[in-house]
């Protein structure tokens, strides 16, 4: 990991332009070649960002990175004020609770739940800003990226989005729809969700484990 704090404005090219004006940023540089852009403030969520693959060319006052469908976050640096490296060890993964993580291998068992002719790519599928919990694709071929949570809330609904924005960026994978799954939704999330074009999907933790329910039933 390489943290680099400058002023630097940035230029982002490619199928569409963006511009953040000359400020005091942070660069994070990890080894898998992402490169991401922070302010301080946003919580954990970049400004903009580059995932890989990708390289990064770096010149006196202008750092270029670039993928491969050529679009480019073009650093141009003012003042570099701190540049260190850290080697940060394998990463154990997200331990999420029993039931959450229980929910995410039962859905990646039978995830037709979601819908007929759906297919599993891979659980825990990498990006830049963190795993989605499952990459689907549904019975047309289409990409699926599927946030699970046992509570539903708006937090969940901004995870989510952020991995579409990211995804979507990706022309092998996009057009990528998202599903967001849990055992309860929030009515605001659902709104929320449901806005942005989100499908929301309610989980029953016992069908998914083959449990028949108590209650009497005629047929």
């Amino acid at each position: 990991m390489r943290l680099v704090i400058a002023r630097c404005q940035v230029d982002y090219v490619g199928r569409l332009t963006a511009h953040l004006p000359m400020a005091q940023r942070l660069l994070l540089i990890k080894a898998d070649g992402s490169v991401s852009i922070h302010s301080d403030d946003r919580a954990y969520k970049p400004l903009n960002w580059m995932s890989p693959p990708c390289w990064l060319i770096e010149d006196p006052d202008i750092w270029t990175v670039q993928n491969k469908a050529g679009e480019k976050l073009i650093i141009t640096l003012e003042e570099v004020l701190h540049d260190s490296k850290h080697e940060l060890g394998p990463e154990p993964g997200l331990q999420k609770d029993g039931v959450e993580a229980d929910l995410q291998k039962l859905l990646a068992e039978h995830v037709t739940t979601l819908g007929d002719g759906w297919t599993l790519v891979r659980r825990e599928f990498p990006t830049a800003i963190g795993p989605v919990d499952l990459m689907c694709r549904d019975a047309a071929g289409g990409s699926v990226a599927v946030e699970i949570k046992r509570r539903g809330e708006i937090d969940g609904v901004e995870q989510l989005t952020r991995y579409l924005e990211l995804l979507n960026r990706d022309p092998l994978l996009a057009p990528v729809q998202g599903v967001f799954a849990a055992q309860q939704i929030k009515p605001q999330a659902r709104t929320l969700a449901e806005d942005r074009g989100i499908r929301c999907v309610v989980l029953d933790y016992d069908a998914l484990r083959g449990i028949e329910p108590d209650e009497f039933r005629l047929f």
